[in-house]
């Protein structure tokens, strides 16, 4: 098994559930759930003409290697309905990979860590949260280092 940190976003329909639904299927699909963080608002990265998202980390022991974890991923934004028309747009699913484990690779399909991962504080919060002490095999520094590194000016607040 292998833990992997994964970073769930809605900013359409109800976020929450959509959120959930992600999280359940994630598990069903792919391991055991280790850790969620708490749910966070946070301004939109990209087109600001858009709602507010409400973000999530989540931490999962996967069985399946990155390339296949990853293709499941996208299956899940596909069968939730997710629809990609404008990069960075509103979206009632997004399913990020940040860390898969110590691994670093690059292919076409994907890249660990998730290169923008130390510029985005809506997802170093939440990350923050579950693994303030995980090592960026990239940067060497830990997730609560990264964050407060941080130059993000955007907004991110915990969600009640």
């Amino acid at each position: 098994m292998n833990l992997v940190y994964l970073l769930t976003g809605s900013n359409l329909g109800n976020r929450v559930e959509n959120l959930n639904k992600a999280t359940e299927l994630i598990t069903e699909r792919a391991g055991n759930l280790v850790a969620c963080s708490k749910f966070y608002q946070t301004s939109p990265w990209g087109p600001l003409e858009q709602p507010d998202f409400l973000n999530q980390a989540v931490a999962v022991d996967a069985f399946l290697e990155p390339q296949q974890l990853m293709e499941l991923l996208l299956g899940i934004e596909e069968e939730m309905g997710r629809i990609r028309s404008e990069k960075y747009g509103p979206r009632n699913i997004d399913i990020d990979m940040l860390f898969y484990g110590n691994k670093v690779m690059k292919t076409s399909l994907l890249q660990l860590p998730h290169p923008e991962v130390h510029n985005r504080r809506f997802a170093l919060t939440p990350l923050a949260e579950i693994a303030p002490a995980f090592i960026d095999p990239m940067s060497g520094k830990s997730i609560s280092k990264l964050l407060s590194d941080c130059q993000d000016p955007g907004t991110v607040l915990q969600f009640n």
